[in-house]
């Protein structure tokens, strides 16, 4: 989906959500509904975000066949990381827990 290519692209490329926004001259909660899903870019909007992070328009529209039919490849993964990571307990609370259970 435009969303998981959109956030990708932009997490490859090292741009946190506020640099994005402003470097294509729109506000941080416009770009944020774009990575959301909540609205779709304009096409003049689509160019330069493909330019922005130098991706065919077509893989941000997961034209994937389409692409691969022209030997284009494209240097982003196609799904970025988890949008909410699970919080892993500290290894100090693990080792503490163990340390417990072994002692009674």
């Amino acid at each position: 989906m435009f969303k998981d290519r959109l956030r990708s692209a932009r997490i490859y490329r090292g741009y946190t959500l506020q640099k994005t926004a402003d470097l294509l001259d729109i506000s941080l909660r416009s770009y944020q509904k774009y990575e959301s899903g909540e609205r779709e870019p304009s096409l003049s909007l689509l160019t330069s975000i493909a330019d922005l992070f130098n991706v065919p328009i077509d893989f941000l529209l997961s034209r994937d066949a389409y692409l691969n039919s022209l030997g284009v490849s494209v240097d982003v993964p196609p799904e970025g990381p988890p949008r909410h990571p699970k919080p892993q307990k500290s290894r100090q609370v693990q080792h503490t827990l163990l340390s417990d259970s072994n002692e009674g």
